[in-house]
């Protein structure tokens, strides 16, 4: 296990154990325990660029996915620009929140944590609600808010993930006990889970357990506990799949998405998605010029998005794009390293948190879009239509920012 822990800190920049007392954490050339500091910036503005790249991108993308979706009866009162309006003011909304979360101080975001929590637990219970909840296609996942629907499992994402870094600093003392540090954290996130599993929402069930999982194993769970609690998962999420005729015929159609009885049915996304790819090639049919978008991909400016990316950009663009989420998911690690070698355990928690949320869901996104993995359902982070999910987003991303701005004072001698 400790070969694990050394392998996987290796790649996201994480602390060496052996040398914690000793870690030198540097900016440029210069260490940060220099008694003389160098001028920093005040803000990682790589990261920042990074995220405009892949935001503005998203717009782009979006509006081409969309522009001709009038063209079809379902969305005859629609503007061509009607998606590309409704998106761009949740960015506007959602760069207002980060500019305000930016300001709160990380201690302020550890006292909230828990009550963070309970409220994003009852507005779970709130969607499943007669009259409160909005469904589509069978789904009670929104709550209407006029101006945008709201997805309350967004939130869980983030809640989750401060309470798991609360959790975990509060329990350090005690995290070799597995019922006292482990099975109080197992009971909240299963409660999350059912409340997901209701609306349905297995993605998003997946991605905060998978949060969850790395946060124990970045706090130091011991190796057994932490293998165990993987077993009982992956065992949870078989049965979920076995014992849900829908969920097993959706893996039938990823193995065979050719077939007749798929080809119309639980693999139409999936075959079409793999049409756009295929005729995009290396360089792409050109901005605009996607033909799969036209009525043929069902939801290309959502969970799809990629697809669309990579009828028009080809293989140079999707594999662009997975550079910035690998480079993004680096840099946010390499931020939380930071915070741990300077003992902030929660900033640095919640930033690799975030790291293995903004990568996991990207990657579960691409490989589903590429084939690799069966539909789920998830959008690509920062770039895919949608308000709630645009939102938090860019709330967590500058909730790891304002850890590297106090990271940055505490390195020049300052107040955090």
């Amino acid at each position: 296990m400790n070969a694990l822990r050394l392998t996987f800190g290796r790649w996201f920049g994480l602390p060496d154990p052996q040398a914690a007392e000793a870690l030198p954490v540097r900016l440029g050339r210069r260490a940060a325990y220099s008694p003389s500091p160098a001028h920093i910036q005040s803000f990682d503005q790589p990261l920042l660029w990074v995220v405009l790249t892949l935001v503005l991108w998203g717009v782009v993308m979006v509006y081409s996915a969309t522009i001709a979706m009038p063209d079809n009866p379902k969305f005859a009162n629609y503007a061509h620009s009607h998606f590309l309006i409704r998106h761009l003011a949740s960015i506007s909304i959602a760069i207002i929140a980060a500019i305000i979360a930016f300001q709160v101080p990380v201690e302020v975001w550890e006292r909230i944590a828990p009550w963070l929590f309970v409220v994003s637990l009852l507005l779970l219970v709130a969607v499943l609600l007669p009259f409160v909840g909005k469904g589509v296609n069978g789904a009670r996942r929104w709550i209407s808010l006029g101006v945008m629907n709201f997805q309350p499992s967004e939130l869980a994402k983030f809640a989750v993930l401060l309470y798991a870094s609360d959790y975990m600093v509060r329990k350090m003392d005690v995290k070799e006990d597995f019922f006292r540090a482990v099975i109080p954290m197992g009971v909240a996130v299963a409660l999350v889970g059912l409340l997901l599993l209701a609306e349905p929402d297995m993605g998003a069930f997946m991605v905060i357990a998978v949060i969850a999982m790395g946060i124990l194993f970045l706090g130091g769970v011991n190796a057994r506990m932490f293998f165990l609690i993987a077993t009982i998962l992956v065992v949870a999420f078989g049965l979920m799949i076995a014992l849900s005729e829908w969920r097993r015929e959706r893996i039938f159609a990823y193995l065979d998405p050719w077939s007749e009885k798929h080809a119309l049915g639980k693999g139409y996304q999936l075959s079409h998605s793999l049409i756009a790819i295929g005729r995009g090639e290396i360089f792409g049919v050109g901005l605009g010029g996607s033909v799969e978008k036209l009525h043929w991909l069902p939801e290309a400016h959502t969970d799809f998005l990629l697809a669309v990316i990579g009828e028009e950009f080809g293989l140079v663009g999707v594999v662009l794009l997975i550079g910035l989420f690998l480079w993004l998911t680096r840099r946010i690690m390499h931020i939380g390293r930071q915070a741990i070698a300077l003992d902030r355990v929660f900033a640095g928690l919640v930033a690799q948190g975030v790291g293995i949320w903004m990568g996991f869901q990207a990657f579960i996104n691409m490989g589903v879009n590429l084939g690799a993995l069966p539909t789920k359902g998830l959008t690509l982070p920062l770039m895919s239509y949608g308000g709630s999910a645009i939102l938090i987003n860019l709330v967590a991303l500058a909730l790891v920012m304002r850890i590297d701005y106090e990271n940055r004072r505490m390195q020049q001698g300052g107040r955090s």
